[in-house]
């Protein structure tokens, strides 16, 4: 069946108990790290999302073997033998996180050509940090057409890099670069986020030697010999957050088990701001809430981690159309991070955008129409309005949904939710 366009209802509170994929956020760059060692690793807890099996086929391309279980959500990786360094343009457009192949390329081959990627239209995202970097480490760069070429003559070498933001996807790459490259790289306003942090630890565990120093410093240490390993992915925070927002807005509760509380403090402070009852389990692990009917406005400004993550800014959106009062949202991460307001404008909400900013005064009610989502948390957020909207709601736009989520649509039908796929 055709999954084109997704019909939603309002089928009152959602109630019950959930597991959580492994992060979005964290496995794409977990599979393009694989190119650096050879030998058979395994990823566990991979979602069977769209943006994976684009990356498996971006490993295709360059020679490596990959087989993924959707069942046991394993993805096996054979990098013994990596036969080329070009990506189709097909690839790399369909995801922005495809860039992250450079960096592994450019450290075990010494050269990469790469289309320049897409993805979201959620902001320009320029690859300038990415790319300054790799010309810093000894790197020289080539445009031809749609393709960037990256060669190194002889090895990397280790540097010290100032990034001007910390950027999740920049600090990545320079990472892979630098386990190639002939002695110590220091990143410094490198991000933090909870993935990197995992990615991190995956790289630990196939012999890299990455340490940290003061202030948001990341010290990698070149030519460590790495080998292939076995790795488990975090379980995704934005998945959570999102599952926790669909529960408050409707009034209903939620546990999740397996949620990872650490990386999801500020979200769950605002959610109790709003009047929603939160409970971590023991060991900080786990998480249930418990909605409240009378929402409370809040106000937040999205930032680098730890701050108010973007993914979770549209969702939380649709709850501050809801609340009694006045709230205010500030993105600063993404440009085009508001694009979701027309759409929730179309069901009834009140948000007025000015620039990077939107105020928010909460409706009584929302109405179900046809909407399109721009994005993959547009989608998530568009979900979530039309699980409270009287009436129906008609959301195209869902290819977004697939590469960010997997099976989002049957966890939210097995907590009560009138949701359905259309021709």
């Amino acid at each position: 069946m055709a999954r084109d366009c997704l019909l939603i209802r309002s089928a009152g509170p959602l109630s019950g108990e959930v597991t959580l994929e492994g992060a979005k956020n964290a496995v794409l760059v977990s599979i393009a790290s694989l190119i650096l060692a050879d030998g058979l690793s395994r990823l566990t807890k991979v979602p069977a999302s769209q943006d994976v099996y684009q990356m498996i086929k971006a490993l295709g391309e360059l020679g490596i073997t990959a087989s993924f279980d959707e069942r046991t959500h394993e993805l096996v990786v054979d990098a013994t033998t990596v036969s080329g360094v070009t990506v189709s343009p097909e690839i790399m457009k369909s995801m922005r996180a495809s860039i992250l192949l450079m960096g592994p390329l450019l450290a075990r081959c010494g050269s990469a050509r790469i289309a320049l990627p897409g993805g979201c239209s959620i902001g320009t995202r320029p690859v300038d940090l990415h790319l300054r970097a790799f010309v810093k480490m000894g790197a020289v760069l080539a445009q031809d057409g749609d393709f960037l070429e990256a060669r190194v003559n002889g090895q990397l070498k280790g540097c010290r890099i100032v990034l001007d933001y910390p950027s999740v996807g920049a600090t990545e790459n320079i990472i892979m670069a630098a386990l190639g490259a002939r002695g110590v790289t220091e990143i410094v306003n490198a991000a933090l986020e909870p993935e990197v942090l995992d990615f991190i630890e995956l790289l630990k565990s196939m012999g890299a030697q990455i340490d940290f120093a003061f202030p948001a410093t990341i010290v990698v240490q070149g030519d460590a010999p790495l080998h292939a390993t076995t790795y488990c992915i975090m379980r995704d925070r934005l998945e959570a957050g999102t599952l926790l927002m669909a529960a408050a807005a409707t009034g209903g509760s939620i546990s999740i088990p397996d949620a990872p509380v650490s990386a999801l403090e500020l979200v769950l402070v605002k959610l109790e701001d709003m009047g929603h009852v939160i409970t971590v389990g023991s060991q900080g692990k786990g998480v249930t809430l418990v909605a409240t009917r009378e929402m409370k406005p809040i106000s937040f400004k999205t930032m680098p981690y730890p701050g108010f993550p973007t993914d979770l800014q549209a969702p939380m959106t649709v709850l501050m159309a809801l609340a009694q009062g006045t709230s205010s949202v500030h993105e600063t991460v993404f440009e085009n991070r508001l694009m979701h307001v027309p759409e929730l404008q179309k069901m009834g909400a009140n948000i007025v955008v000015s620039g990077d900013r939107a105020i928010i005064t909460g409706v009584k009610e929302l109405s179900g129409a046809s909407v399109v989502a721009t994005d993959i948390r547009a989608a998530a957020a568009l979900i979530i309005a039309g699980l409270v909207a009287r009436g129906e709601t008609a959301m195209t736009g869902t290819h977004h949904l697939f590469r960010g989520y997997e099976d989002l649509d049957k966890k939210l039908r097995s907590l009560g939710a009138c949701i359905d796929f259309v021709n």
